[in-house]
């Protein structure tokens, strides 16, 4: 097998992020990734982990653990999802992708196990990669691993682990038809992720979200650490490069840089410390760790002039908070939104929230099948009609909203991972895997 076969293969199976509407706990079991992984030798109990769910800034914050592991001497495995432009980008070691070479070499080594478990019972995409992960980590000797979860966290591939550390990041409104309709059922599957005796740090969480997490850990014995109470930030200054903040954590007070925009990322980077703090990593590590710290597609200057920036904010809160960021560092510029939605988000409160903000919408999808068609978008934005363009493209929508922006506009690509992978794409000459479509 060459990559692109083997990426062919691996994305043959049902590919739940591409088609969205199922039934969790009908599809998703764990038996089945527990099978293929004690085929595989067990390789996910190789090395020392820590386990990351929530609905917001889950993957920021597992880069920033991942970093301050790394620079504490640590040789880091890091498990993400999704991805931008490969799907390479969902596990690496240190700063290193997979490679081509070796995603496709590991396949054709698991490809006998994953016909034997799925003849049983269907495998997904995301349970090989799961598994493909843990057998990359445990055969390059990686010491520990930081895994974040894919979609809740009870049923999630990832939660065969037994971390030292799990963390939970905010919890909010997103995956409602799989997750559940209210704050309680969706921390309830979040909360999922808490072992015995496992330490837990949490983000500042809704009182309904909080409860919830409450319980379950007092029913596990496990430690709660509570961000924005044990953890407190205070913010130091900000420019394009990223922002400065003082934080006193467990063991004394940090001072730090963090190469990320937005205020949201301070509270990921004090759960950050929290849970660095927990696996005992000096202090001079962790704030070298955040410090080199590097997240695409989350509030990234694509361009300076006109300036471009891309978030892949996808949900309502995450929204309001990108919005509430660009208020407080752009007070003065003029706002162009380049967005595009999945199908299944809630798109309408989305496009409410961004016609407030928006001098001009333009309204595009980007090539990934969940993308909602632009004759849906116009339709979403109803009363909160603000003046827009369609494009039928994302490359299409970036050309039209730069040649509209001066010297005091801001274009913001937003709405959804997908289409900030594009812009990405077309901006900065990246290229994408073959058939990805972003």
């Amino acid at each position: 097998m060459n990559y692109e076969e083997a990426l062919r293969y691996v994305l043959g199976f049902a590919d739940l992020e591409r088609s969205p509407g199922f039934g969790y706990a009908l599809r998703f079991d764990l038996s089945r990734v527990r099978k293929l992984l004690k085929l595989l030798g067990d390789p996910q109990d190789a090395a020392r982990s820590v386990h990351i769910a929530g609905t917001k800034g889950k993957g920021s914050t597992a880069a920033m653990i991942a970093s301050g592991l790394r620079a504490a001497g640590f040789r880091t495995g890091l498990y993400i999802s999704p991805h931008l432009h490969t799907m390479r980008e969902r596990m690496r070691i240190g700063e290193e992708l997979i490679s081509e070479h070796e995603f496709a070499s590991l396949i054709e080594e698991m490809k006998p196990k994953i016909e034997e478990v799925h003849a049983e019972g269907e495998l997904t995409t995301f349970e090989i990669l799961t598994a493909l992960a843990f057998l990359f980590f445990a055969k390059n000797g990686v010491q520990f691993q930081v895994i974040e979860v894919g979609l809740g966290g009870r049923l999630d591939a990832t939660n065969v682990i037994l971390p030292e550390v799990s963390v939970i990041t905010s919890i909010s409104f997103d995956h409602t038809e799989v997750l559940g309709e209210t704050l309680s059922r969706i921390a309830a599957e979040k909360a999922g992720i808490v072992k015995r005796g496992v330490p837990v740090v949490i983000a500042p969480q809704a009182p309904e979200a909080l409860a919830v997490i409450e319980e379950i850990a007092r029913e596990k014995g496990s430690k709660l650490v509570k961000v924005g109470e044990e953890i407190v930030w205070e913010e130091r200054g900000f420019s394009l490069e990223g922002q400065r903040a003082r934080v006193r954590g467990l063991r004394g007070e940090y001072d730090i840089f963090l190469p990320l925009l937005g205020p949201f990322q301070l509270e990921n980077a004090a759960c950050a410390i929290a849970a660095l703090e927990l696996l005992e990593v000096d202090k001079e590590a962790i704030e070298e760790g955040l410090r080199r710290v590097s997240w695409p597609g989350r509030m990234e200057i694509l361009r300076r002039n006109p300036l471009l920036l891309a978030d892949g904010a996808h949900n309502p809160d995450s929204i309001r908070r990108l919005l509430a960021a660009l208020r407080k560092y752009f007070p003065d510029y003029r706002k162009i939104f380049v967005v595009g939605f999945s199908g299944d988000k809630k798109v309408e409160e989305m496009l409410r929230e961004i016609g407030r903000e928006a001098a001009l919408l333009i309204l595009t999808k980007s090539k990934h099948p969940r993308a909602a068609p632009l004759h849906l978008l116009e339709r979403a934005l109803g009363e909160a009609r603000a003046d827009f363009l369609p494009a039928d493209g994302v490359d299409l929508a970036l050309r039209e909203a730069l040649s509209r922006a001066g010297e005091r506009d801001l274009v913001c690509v937003t709405g959804s991972l997908f289409v900030v992978a594009e812009a990405r794409e077309h901006i900065l000459g990246i290229r994408s895997d073959p058939k990805e479509g972003g």
